[in-house]
């Protein structure tokens, strides 16, 4: 019965979605809105995802599976909008609204984009930057995070610095940071969790220190939102980019761009259409709009970000902290259960501070690609492999569709996994 009701609650969200409650593969749908702390159990939140019996996901870090909600959601406003033939236009800002109420900042500071990637390249390509001007990274950054300024390293002669991190402490890592600051320094950038290791950074640490040498403080945050609470306004960073794809369990195609109010014009428009303009008339009167919306510059697709939205709102029913909670723990438990493995050695950082759902390891006499490979088809766990400087390690991520029953099977997998590759 309590499933029944918590089923009951989505059809009447916030931008006016209609919602299919059962649909073809078998998945009820999520209602949004209604605490969920003392609701469904960990197995019926999974039964909410059409994802596949017959292996476990572990790899959230590089796709977050959408619940049937967001399914249904993208599937009822594609419909519509193809019925009545528009774009709606009209869901965007309510969306907005709901996005930043969800990220503790005003809608005039968030945008919507295509995934974290986007955002990082808004920032990267819009700030104004000189040749000789510096750009500090830690070498752990997605390609994602640093493509975008390797390009600008390329084109305009911005110097690259990257740093790498340090497992150990918070205190480590900024100061690997502030060994690299100079008169030349204009940008720090971190992940705010690492894809290849977890690794937490302590950002408000980071950010209060860029703030005094007036650097510009930017957070790649793909790896973060969904899977602990993000208050952006707590980060004190400049700028955060994160997608709707991975642990939002949101549509592909959604990402999310934040600018503090202070700084939004500093960030030049790289990319401009219609909504870009506050107010221009041709040929000589042009202005933006005042908002980070003016990044938004050209249609985007409403149905993905009403399941964005929805993917929020789930969240929310279900309670952040209770998602974080429950990913930390499975993660640490996995972290417990494969260190007695022979040989195996696990690059996650220890400190409770510095790690939060996932886990990454490693067997330095195998191939991490030969470990992931087995790991699925013989044991049907499906993980990532981390080829990112050499590391070659297995990650491991652990979600709201994970659980500790899960744990042994992957500890008895990887024993007999690393047991079958050492015999040849």
């Amino acid at each position: 019965m309590k499933r029944r009701k918590f089923l009951g609650v989505l059809a009447t969200g916030g931008v006016g979605m209609a919602m299919a409650s059962e649909v073809r593969l078998g998945a009820p749908s999520l209602p949004a809105g209604a605490p969920m702390g003392d609701g469904l159990s960990w197995s019926e939140i999974r039964s909410l995802f059409p994802l596949r019996e017959d292996r476990v996901y572990l790899n959230t870090g590089g796709l977050g599976p959408a619940p049937q909600a967001v399914l249904d959601a993208l599937k009822e406003q594609s419909w519509k909008q193809a019925w009545e033939g528009e774009h709606g236009h009209g869901l965007m800002h309510e969306c907005r609204e709901e996005t930043a109420r969800f990220f503790g900042v005003d809608p005039e500071e968030v945008c919507f984009t295509r995934n974290a990637t986007e955002s990082n390249s808004i920032i990267a390509a819009g700030l104004k930057l000189e040749a000789g001007d510096e750009v500090i990274f830690e070498s752990h950054a997605h390609p994602g995070g640093s493509f975008p300024w390797m390009n600008r390293q390329m084109l305009d002669g911005v110097r690259v610095r990257i740093f790498d991190p340090d497992p150990e402490s918070p205190e480590g890592n900024l100061e690997r940071i502030l060994a690299l600051v100079n008169e030349k320094t204009r940008v720090i950038q971190v992940s705010h969790l690492t894809a290849p290791t977890g690794l937490l950074f302590d950002v408000p640490a980071i950010a209060r220190e860029a703030r005094k040498r007036g650097i510009w403080f930017h957070v790649d945050g793909a790896q973060s939102a969904g899977m602990i609470p993000v208050d952006l306004r707590a980060l004190e960073c400049d700028s955060y980019a994160t997608s709707g794809h991975k642990w939002l369990n949101g549509p592909q195609g959604t990402g999310i761009l934040y600018i503090a109010r202070p700084v939004i014009d500093r960030v030049r428009c790289s990319h401009i259409g219609a909504y870009s303009s506050d107010k221009y008339e041709l040929p000589d009167t042009f202005s933006y709009n005042p908002t980070v919306a003016r990044h938004e510059y050209g249609t985007r697709d409403a149905a993905s970000v009403l399941g964005l939205v929805t993917a929020l709102r789930m969240q929310d029913a279900i309670g952040r902290d209770r998602i974080a909670s429950h990913g930390r723990q499975l993660a640490g438990m996995a972290r417990t259960g494969l260190s007695g493995v022979g040989g195996l050695e696990i690059l996650t950082p220890e400190r409770a501070d510095m790690h939060a759902s996932i886990m990454t390891f490693r067997v330095p006499d195998l191939d991490c690609q030969s470990i992931a490979s087995h790991l699925t088809a013989d044991h049907g766990f499906r993980c990532r492999v981390v080829t990112e400087r050499n590391l070659n390690a297995v990650r491991t991520s652990w979600h709201l569709y994970n659980s500790e029953d899960q744990i042994g099977g992957l500890v008895a997998a990887v024993s007999a996994t690393v047991a079958d590759l050492r015999k040849g």
